[in-house]
This record gives structure tokens, C-alpha cells and sequence, in this order.
């Protein structure tokens, strides 16, 4: 039995390597948009992220997922939700490491970049509680529209301090937000919402109705949608009120996910339930669009991390494994797969740490054309990508043990969530139509890369030909959004990336010279190089 069971060619185990510093794409971003201190500042975060013991607070966290109590022993409603201790070293290495809303408190003019960097490092170790981090740090300005509020809450949204359980916000050192738009007669159509609101004598306001898709039930505080005579509008609802007394906030049930399974999504009953008007009444929407497209960030760094962190897998299981008479990673084929999935993830890595520094340049017109384009493009190939460097470990990655599918599973999610990809495509409309200074603004950061080569320039061309075409937009929107996007991301790796990667992606991204699917690079694409480049060592 011994000789049958000797373990020969198997892959060694992928610790103690830095997914943010020793990703050269990432580590160069930083600099490039904020400084070598910024990036300096994230070291024992990047330590962390690689560490055997963060990985298996991942495993822990979505192998044991978050438990509904609606009573407790006494019959008394309590809804709570219960989480794996793990789940909670995740988030508050999170939170105290800046993750949440720390930035908007910050002096620091690099902040939102070195957040965005670490967010995108960090979540490569467990992606379900990022959705708490994400919702904490995209609250802050959506709730400065009513200043009480923000003064009441802001300094426990952005502290760097992580303090679970229910009680009065103002008491604890650190608070989580969560979000509840959606219902289930209306889904992204959320003006179909028909949760009521009634004011009362003391300001506040009763909602009733049901929440479809609520995640983090357990945040401290929720800006949910509700309708109003004059139309839907925007309240702050909290878990505990100010009297310290429960809100009612029924958790119906959590939600049975393909993924994210580690993190709660929860339906919740309104009856009579306090909150108070964030805005101005019946602008709603618009109110709560600025927490919407902080998430849109977010949902671009966090598909980048998914694409990250499985390419992460694929090299290393490469170097490593041998077939046919040599290892995988030496062999031209794979080397053509995995070549292609680096320049898949570069070009979503320096999108998405753009977009941090526009909030941090307060490139506000172009950050809302510029993000929802790279929230439906990157996003979008997201699960094809997972699904690829899955492949490259063959039947290795089918199993749970190797974390692919647990990616694979998470990968469809950011696409999904905060509108799906035709939401998203029209909205790329709807920017393009409503301000002529964010198509200005996307317009200014191609030219910046325009002239350096014939394919991307042609790109740009197609993409001003399909803009001047106004029959039928809406038809054409994914089209539109994908092209935007992919100018975007050449004109990026044109000015920044070693020629060998921005090469590659012109020739296979908008040049036409690959096939439908990934591992089709054109003959002579510097394969070897962008594959290297993209490996993150073990010490």
C-alpha cells in the first residue's frame, strides 16, 4: 500500500506569498495613481492575505455559512444572525486594516487608491464579507445628504474598528451598513418598490412593507427605499434606535445562494419599522445612487480579485505540475491560456485602481460613465475567466479542496448584484444622454493613449462610429458598454503596461487577432514574458 500511495508530481501549497506586493500589476497601480508609501502601508495586510491562517478562515467562514435565530429560548423575537467566529477575524482585519469607510475620514489624498488596493489584495483570500466592507464604505456619502444623520453615524461608519452585535450605534466604537432597495415584485426596477412610509409628529417615519434581497442583517444601520406621496425615497434605518430599543426589523429568512454563502442575504419585514428621510422626499433614487456607485467600485475590484486570485492559482499549479515530459507552464499551448489570462487580469487590475483615483481626484463625470461600463465589462467575463484557470488544474480544480469552485461559484455574483448586465448597459446609456461632461471626460482619457498604436486607435474609431449612431441604442447597448470599456482598459495598458502585455491585449481585444475564447493569442505574442510577469512567488 505504501508504493501506491507515494505522492509524486502533486502542487505544493500556495502560502506565504503577498497578493498586493507581489502582484507587479497591482503594485504598480498603486504607485502610479498614489505613491510607494501608499503602497508600503499595505504590507502586513499583503502578509496576512497570503498567510495559511487567513486562508483557512476563508475555507472556515464559507464551509460553516451565517445562522437565522427569528427567538430566542423564551419565544422572544430576537432576529439575529449568527456567524462562525472566522467570519469575524475576516472583518475586522478588514475594517482596522482602512477596507470600510475609513477613507472618507481620511487627509490622506491617497486614500480611496490605497483602500481600493487593499480591498482588491485582501478579498482574494474570502469575497462574501466583502459585502458588508463594500456597503460600509459606499454609506458615507449617500448619508451626508442629510447631515444629522451623518454626524449621528459618520464617525462609526469610518472608524478602524470592528464591534459586532446590536446595540445604539453612538455607544460603539465601530459600525457596519447594509443596503435594502430591491422587493420581489420589482427587483431592479426599484420605483416599483411598494414599501410604504408614513411621517410621524417627531420627524421620523414608519415603513412598512418587504425587502426581497437585504444582505448583512446584522450591519448597525440600512438605507432602504420606501414610497412617499411624492415618489420613492431614501431612509436610515437602524437595528437599534436611539432609545436603545430594537427597531422592527423581521428577518424573514436568509437566502439558499449559489455562492457568497459565507455572507448573509437575508429577506426583511417592515411593520411600523423607524427610519428617517435621507434627502429630499421623492428623489430617492438619487440619493441612494450615491451608495450605488461606490458599490460599482466595488464590484469591479472585487471580480478583479476573483479573476486574481484564480489566475494566482493556474501559474502556480503550472510551474509545478509536469505532463507529457515537461512542466505545464513550459509547454506553448498553456503557456498561450495562461498568458491570455494574465492580460485579463492586468487590464481589469489598472481599470479598477483607476476608477479609485478618480473619487480620489473627485473625477466625479468620470467615474459615473467610465465605472458603469467596467462594472458591466469586467464583471461580465469574470466567470469565463474562473472558469478557465479552473481547467488549467483539470479534474485538481473541480474539487473543493483547490478553492476554484468556491471562485467559480462567487464569480457570476458582481455581474448579478447592483443591476444586471442589461441594467448596467442602459445605464451607460442613460450617462452618455444626461451628461455630456462624463462622455467628455472618458473621451480625454483615450486620447491620452491615442497614436501609440493602429489597433487601438481603430477601436476608438468604431467605438465614435457606434456613439453617432443613434437608431436603436438600446439594442445596442451591451455592444457599446463592452467596446467603452475596452478602450478604456488599451488605453491604460498602452501608457503603463511593458509593451509585451499592452501588445497583446490590442492585438487580441481590439485588433480581432484571437478566437472566441481565452488561449487563442496570436502567433508571437510574447507569451513566456506576460506569464512570468504575472506569477506571484512563494518565499
Amino acid at each position: 500500500m505504501t508504493a501506491t500511495h507515494e505522492v509524486t508530481n502533486q502542487v505544493p501549497p500556495l502560502v506565504g506569498h503577498d497578493p498586493i506586493a507581489g502582484d507587479a500589476a497591482l503594485s504598480e497601480a498603486c504607485v502610479r495613481h498614489a505613491d510607494a508609501a501608499t503602497l508600503g502601508s499595505l504590507a502586513e495586510l499583503g502578509r496576512l492575505a497570503g498567510s495559511e491562517q487567513a486562508q483557512e478562515w476563508g475555507r472556515l467562514a464559507n464551509e460553516n455559512p451565517p445562522r437565522l435565530r427569528t427567538h430566542d429560548r423564551y419565544g422572544h423575537r430576537i432576529d439575529e444572525v449568527e456567524f462562525h467566529p472566522v467570519w469575524h477575524e475576516l472583518m475586522r482585519s478588514a475594517v482596522e486594516h482602512g477596507l470600510a469607510g475609513a477613507p472618507w475620514a481620511s487627509e490622506d489624498p491617497h486614500a480611496h487608491v490605497r483602500r481600493a488596493v487593499g480591498y482588491l489584495g485582501w478579498t482574494q483570500v474570502e469575497m462574501g464579507h466583502g459585502c458588508p466592507v463594500t456597503m460600509t464604505y459606499a454609506v458615507v456619502p449617500a448619508l451626508r445628504r442629510a447631515p444629522g444623520l451623518a454626524a449621528r453615524y459618520e464617525p462609526g461608519l469610518t472608524a478602524r474598528r470592528y464591534e459586532f452585535g446590536l446595540r445604539e450605534p453612538t455607544g460603539k466604537a465601530g459600525l457596519i451598513a447594509g443596503m435594502g432597495m430591491t422587493e420581489k415584485q420589482g427587483g431592479s426596477d426599484v420605483r416599483a418598490n411598494a414599501t410604504r412610509a408614513v411621517a410621524r409628529p417627531d420627524g421620523s417615519y414608519a415603513l412598512t412593507g418587504h425587502k426581497w434581497f437585504t444582505s448583512a442583517p446584522m450591519s448597525d444601520l440600512f438605507l432602504v427605499l420606501a414610497q412617499l406621496d411624492e415618489g420613492v425615497s431614501c431612509f436610515a434605518v437602524p437595528r437599534v434606535l436611539p432609545d436603545g430599543s430594537r427597531n422592527l426589523f423581521h428577518v424573514q429568512r436568509l437566502k439558499d445562494k449559489l455562492g457568497d454563502r459565507s455572507n448573509a442575504s437575508s429577506e426583511i419585514e417592515f411593520e411600523g419599522t423607524t427610519g428617517w428621510l435621507v434627502g429630499e422626499p421623492g428623489r430617492g433614487v438619487p440619493a441612494i445612487i450615491e451608495m450605488v456607485n461606490m458599490t460599482r467600485l466595488d464590484c469591479v475590484l472585487g471580480s478583479a480579485a476573483t479573476v486574481r486570485a484564480a489566475l494566482t492559482q493556474a501559474i502556480h499549479h503550472a510551474r509545478h505540475r509536469s505532463a507529457f515530459g515537461a512542466r505545464l507552464v513550459d509547454q506553448p499551448l498553456m503557456q498561450n491560456v495562461l498568458a491570455d489570462l494574465a492580460v485579463e487580469s492586468e487590464a481589469a487590475t489598472a481599470l479598477a485602481i483607476r476608477l479609485a483615483a478618480a473619487v480620489d481626484q473627485g473625477e466625479s463625470a468620470f467615474l459615473r460613465l467610465a465605472g458603469a461600463a467596467a462594472k458591466y465589462w469586467v464583471c461580465k467575463r469574470t466567470p469565463g475567466v474562473v472558469a478557465e484557470a479552473m481547467e488549467v488544474l483539470g479534474g485538481n480544480g473541480y474539487v473543493e479542496d483547490s478553492g476554484l469552485p468556491r471562485l467559480y461559484r462567487q464569480a457570476p455574483l458582481n455581474s448579478i448584484w447592483e443591476g444586471s448586465g442589461n441594467v448596467i448597459a442602459l445605464d451607460v446609456l442613460r450617462a452618455l444622454e444626461r451628461s455630456e461632461e462624463s462622455l467628455a471626460a472618458v473621451v480625454a482619457e483615450l486620447e491620452l493613449a491615442r497614436g501609440a498604436d493602429r489597433r487601438f486607435d481603430d477601436a476608438v474609431k468604431r467605438l465614435s462610429a457606434e456613439l453617432g449612431d443613434r437608431e436603436g441604442l438600446p439594442f445596442r447597448a451591451r455592444r457599446i458598454a463592452g467596446q467603452l470599456a475596452l478602450c478604456l482598459q488599451g488605453s491604460l495598458l498602452l501608457r503603463y503596461a511593458p509593451a509585451a502585455v499592452a501588445d497583446t491585449f490590442c492585438a487580441s481585444r481590439l485588433g480581432g487577432e484571437a478566437g472566441g475564447v481565452l488561449g487563442t493569442l496570436p502567433a508571437g505574442a510574447a507569451v513566456a514574458g506576460i506569464v512570468d510577469r504575472a506569477g506571484v512567488a512563494a518565499p
